[in-house]
């Protein structure tokens, strides 16, 4: 596919399709709605979008409230922001090596309220809580199934 830089036609294509985004040209992958709507059809279009809109917080928010594991396309700094990752956590799908609470902050995956918001979506993820957390007895049992 080519890359396109009609700024309608984009816009209509990721708003039914998100990942439509890593066709657009690099003007359109630095348009703030253009992004916004593709991260709200398909969270992981962030990867996508310009290290600018990786960096903006509501469109992060927006990415990571669709698919959790698009927390992997957002700048570092966002993985120590408590909304973001308890987003992402409620919003991850699991998907091996993508997890939310792999990409979080170290101080996130050691609160207890984000770590419990992880293993109930996805049991597995326990393993990138912090060591403390992950000898917890409640979190454990959960973790168990």
């Amino acid at each position: 596919m080519t890359t396109s830089n009609d700024r309608d036609e984009v816009l209509a294509a990721v708003k039914e399709q998100g990942w439509m985004l890593e066709y657009a040209s690099d003007t359109l992958k630095a348009d703030r709605e253009v992004v916004l709507e593709a991260v709200k059809s398909y969270g992981v279009a962030l990867e996508f979008a310009s290290e600018e809109l990786q960096n903006d917080r509501e469109v992060v928010l927006a990415a990571v409230k669709n698919e959790g594991r698009a927390l992997q396309y957002v700048d570092m700094r966002l993985w120590g922001d408590r909304e973001v990752v308890l987003e992402a956590v409620k919003n991850d799908e699991g998907v091996e090596e993508e997890e939310a609470l792999y990409y979080a902050d170290e101080s996130l995956q050691a609160d207890r309220e984000v770590v419990l918001e992880a293993v109930k979506k996805n049991r597995w993820v326990l393993e990138y809580a912090s060591e403390e957390l992950q000898n917890d007895p409640e979190l454990k049992k959960l973790a168990e199934g």
